[in-house]
């Protein structure tokens, strides 16, 4: 009987079970041509990957890439006049691209929001130690890891180093071919008898997180002493100067195709430089919008986007200020910017989680994300889904365009996650949540899909009014 009524279920709602809307692989009808500029937009994006491995990083990508399309950078002379491209920076850790629109900004401001941080592991202020012959360095996590997938998987070491006369010190050791790179050891299973019952979540723990980066001992036999020599001749800075440093430890490794097809892209950091770079991408692709565009990149976001570089700062409510101003400085007072806020629309642009061939029974079909099957539109309930106008206008444009997409709601009582659009609905700005799916979230080496990406883009473009 009950097998009876199964194949009744299936029957009757199969839609329920195992669908959601008329979903299917949007690479099905791809012409050649939009297949050619998907895989050509694909290896650009890989080769942005490739360099931008932190928020320090991605701005400078960011930037250079924006210059090369015209963005200059936002002062307070900027002329303002329809299709002005601008780039505005924050503390090296934030970037904003601007396209002037053709109506006033109290019509409309059209923003997408990205951020540009990813899990990753971060030094403590006094990190080289010595132990068992081997220099080490002791770290901290940023974001949520999943700890064992960071051993016996080579590191690069990459970020900035402030002195107190002034200067800043870059490293980036790893990511070269002929770099060496840096290595968290787990142990060899002939002897882990004793930690097998710890639980997956503490098979590594946060305090064993701390890589190999040097075993040749000086002269004086000490291998912490010869790390310290060589940071000094190598880049004339002291162990004090690693207090006013910002280095992490990403993975070093290079973004591939995968599979026969080359359907898929495995890579560090896709959250959030996937939707991060589609956002730039597309204000890059805007000659002579509507309404003003603004990407708005924000760092942080995997820690709570605190600090003033975070989507939780002032920031973006200054920019529009600012904005404000140049547009009219009679009309650019509290009262005017208030008004600019309302009438602001805004995608708050992130990565969700993607149907997992291995571990399908984590989300609820009916309501999960697929790799390849389109734009996401997350609706989280309980107080954080945008109004039904809202989602209706997103859904038209992509509808009209016929760009493919889906919906995400977290399964009940499961898990959950939030991205930037709280912190921008508190000034009021209409904001929706949207991205694209992801195979292993937050591990160092995700898998998102081609096709997904290329629908992003053509949905920014729309949003933007192109």
């Amino acid at each position: 009987m009950i097998r009876s009524w199964r194949y009744i279920a299936l029957f009757f709602f199969p839609t329920i079970l195992f669908a959601q809307l008329d979903s299917k692989s949007a690479w099905v009808g791809l012409s050649g041509d939009d297949r050619t500029a998907l895989h050509k937009f694909a290896d650009e994006y890989k080769v942005f990957l490739s360099e931008a491995k932190s928020e320090l990083s991605t701005v400078k990508q960011i930037v250079s890439l924006a210059t090369e399309k015209g963005f200059m950078p936002l002062d307070s002379n900027s002329p303002w006049r329809p299709g002005a491209k601008y780039l505005d920076v924050n503390r090296d850790r934030t970037v904003s691209l601007i396209v002037v629109g053709k109506r006033s900004l109290a019509e409309s401001v059209r923003v997408i929001a990205g951020h540009i941080d990813s899990p990753r592991l971060e030094l403590k202020a006094q990190p080289l130690y010595e132990k068992h012959g081997f220099a080490q360095f002791q770290t901290l996590y940023h974001g949520g890891i999943k700890k064992y997938q960071w051993v016996n998987i080579p590191l690069a070491l990459q970020g900035r180093i402030d002195k107190t006369d002034g200067s800043t010190v870059w490293v980036d050791v790893g990511n070269k071919p002929g770099d060496p790179v840096f290595i968290i050891p787990d142990l060899a299973p002939h002897v882990d008898r004793d930690f097998r019952k710890r639980s997956s979540r503490d098979v590594i723990r946060g305090e064993e997180l701390d890589p190999v980066i040097g075993s040749l001992p000086d002269d004086e036999g000490s291998v912490k002493a010869a790390v310290t020599a060589f940071l000094e001749s190598t880049y004339n800075i002291t162990l004090a100067d690693l207090v006013s440093a910002e280095l992490a430890l990403v993975p070093a490794v290079q973004p591939r195709d995968v599979g026969f097809d080359r359907a898929l892209i495995a890579a560090y950091g896709q959250d959030d430089r996937a939707c991060s770079y589609v956002a730039a991408r597309a204000s890059m692709s805007v000659t002579s919008p509507l309404y003003t565009t603004v990407s708005f990149l924000a760092d942080n976001e995997e820690s709570g986007s605190n600090n003033t570089t975070g989507a939780n700062s002032d920031y973006l409510r200054g920019l529009l200020g600012r904005l404000l101003y140049l547009e009219n400085p009679e009309q650019s007072s509290e009262y005017h910017l208030r008004q600019v806020l309302r009438a602001t629309q805004a995608l708050s642009a992130d990565m969700t989680v993607g149907i997992n061939p291995l571990f399908p029974g984590v989300v609820e079909h009916g309501n999960a994300a697929k790799l390849s099957h389109g734009v996401v539109i997350k609706l989280y309930g309980r107080g954080n889904s945008p109004n039904s106008e809202f989602t209706a206008r997103f859904r038209g444009l992509l509808e009209k365009s016929n760009v493919p997409y889906q919906t995400y709601t977290y399964k009940v009582d499961v898990g959950g996650g939030g991205t930037l659009g709280k912190y921008l609905s508190q000034e009021l700005i209409e904001v929706l949540d949207c991205g694209i799916p992801l195979l292993s979230m937050h591990s160092p080496y995700s898998v998102s899909s081609k096709v997904d990406l290329w629908n992003l883009y053509r949905a920014f473009q729309e949003f933007y009014g192109k």
